[in-house]
């Protein structure tokens, strides 16, 4: 497969991008944003689905990148119960139906092809062939949208509870032997020491914040040179650092979400820049997403955590 930005192949009933679809997906963040709602931190006190990474029904698989916020989205607009989604086909495919009358959801899936030219092209001369990036959309519907599924993926789970010292939470962070140096008021990365400071969990107002706040430093943690190799050189207020915390704020909200711990913002006073950053590039936050997601999975595949409302 080739660039695996965003979700699993789509099996059939695809359709090739009509529109600009990165223009209408940043259209709907920015105007998010300028509400003042962040669509990584999505009012799940008011949602009935639990906490989770949204996940396809057939393989079970996590849905990535840009369609995890897309998929929240919809879950809150909804009110589903539920965090699995799936195509009409494979409601087929598990004895089960879309109802009649509902309407999907528009998700992603990025990849590259290669033109039969350009690859004659790089016979004749000797040298690599240069593929092109394209995005297709295909439709899914929630589980809830459907009849006769295994009722495994229409009953609500429970979400989990913020405990004052949240179990699964510590054992991922300690898993990452990163170098965690806690003490002081602030939080930060240093990339060029290769270390994180963080303020003491009694320090928090909200003791679960400690965590939220662990997880956006391992975020920016990963762009290390030695990991992902994001470049993590710009400075506070220009535009490649108010994409690094893009980066980073995205990464916490998936890792929590996947522990059932409630993403917060933790920077929302960087909401004028990162708007700034989506209305210049309308691919912005197609990338951050991407890159937040590759970030989330290098994290939690140190204690191997999966993401919640799990088959």
């Amino acid at each position: 497969m080739g660039q695996r930005q965003d979700d699993q192949a789509p099996r059939g009933g695809e359709k090739r991008e009509k529109g600009n679809l990165y223009e209408e997906v940043t259209a709907r963040v920015v105007a998010e944003l300028e509400q003042g709602r962040v669509p990584w931190v999505q009012p799940w006190g008011a949602g009935r689905a639990a906490l989770g990474l949204p996940r396809n029904a057939l393989s079970g698989q996590s849905y990535s990148g840009i369609n995890i916020l897309i998929l929240w989205g919809a879950v809150i607009d909804g009110g589903y119960p539920s965090q699995f989604w799936l195509t009409y086909r494979q409601a087929l495919a598990l004895d089960g139906h879309v109802r009649k009358g509902e309407r999907g959801v528009s998700v992603c899936y990025a990849d590259r092809f290669t033109p039969k030219g350009e690859i004659e092209r790089a016979e004749t001369e000797g040298d690599e062939p240069n593929s092109i990036a394209f995005l297709k959309r295909f439709t899914v519907f929630n589980a809830a949208q459907c009849e006769g599924l295994p009722l495994s993926l229409t009953a609500p789970a429970a979400p989990l509870p913020e405990r004052m010292v949240h179990e699964d939470a510590e054992r991922l962070i300690a898993a990452t032997n990163a170098d965690f140096r806690v003490g002081g008021d602030r939080a930060y990365y240093v990339p060029s020491a290769d270390y994180i400071q963080v303020p003491p969990q009694p320090a928090f107002f909200e003791h679960i914040n400690y965590y939220r706040t662990c997880f956006h430093e391992l975020g920016h943690w990963t762009g290390h040179e030695t990991r992902l190799a994001r470049d993590l050189s710009g400075g506070h207020g220009s535009k490649l650092y108010a994409r690094e915390e893009l980066v980073a704020e995205m990464t916490s909200a998936f890792i929590c979400a996947a522990l059932g711990i409630v993403p917060t913002v933790r920077h929302a006073d960087y909401i004028g820049s990162w708007l700034e950053v989506l209305r210049e590039d309308s691919r912005a936050i197609f990338r951050a997403a991407s890159q937040a997601s590759k970030a989330a999975d290098f994290i939690r595949a140190f204690a191997r955590i999966e993401s919640g409302d799990a088959s």
